[in-house]
């Protein structure tokens, strides 16, 4: 999967505790599945989700880990023979952790476990997990 994301930051931080506060940013997203035991389809997929990140605040890489539930929709319901998501309509959520750093804190490279299903509002329900590796750079 590979995927291009636009996200605009909160203004707002809650839970400010030492160097570490809670806040966040929406997203939206598009991105494209490649599944080669289905003849090599791609499946498209926009997102649309508000994350929200506990980050540090102090010292030039700044840890943070971070969790979102959101909305998608998917151009085809069949990844492949085995795999059935149901519908367009799918719900993402995913969890991740990362660093941030550069000395405008504009690089952004973190880990994510990505969850998309369509929570049983129509069978089947088969789902899809992706592992990814994100880099961002802020302007």
């Amino acid at each position: 999967m590979a995927q291009v994301s636009v996200t605009h930051h909160w203004d707002r931080t809650w839970f400010n505790r030492g160097n570490w506060f809670l806040g966040g940013y929406w997203e939206a997203s598009v991105g494209r599945w490649h599944s080669s035991d289905a003849g090599g389809k791609g499946i498209w997929d926009v997102g649309f989700a508000p994350v929200f990140r506990f980050q540090s605040e102090s010292g030039s890489v700044k840890p943070y880990v971070e969790g979102a539930i959101g909305l998608h929709l998917i151009s085809d319901t069949h990844v492949n023979a085995d795999r059935d998501m149901g519908s367009a309509f799918q719900f993402g959520d995913h969890l991740g952790v990362g660093l941030v750093f550069g000395d405008r804190g504009q690089l952004d490279l973190g880990y994510r476990f990505q969850h998309l299903s369509n929570a049983v509002i129509k069978s089947p329900n088969d789902g899809i997990d992706f592992q990814e590796i994100r880099l961002a750079c802020h302007f």
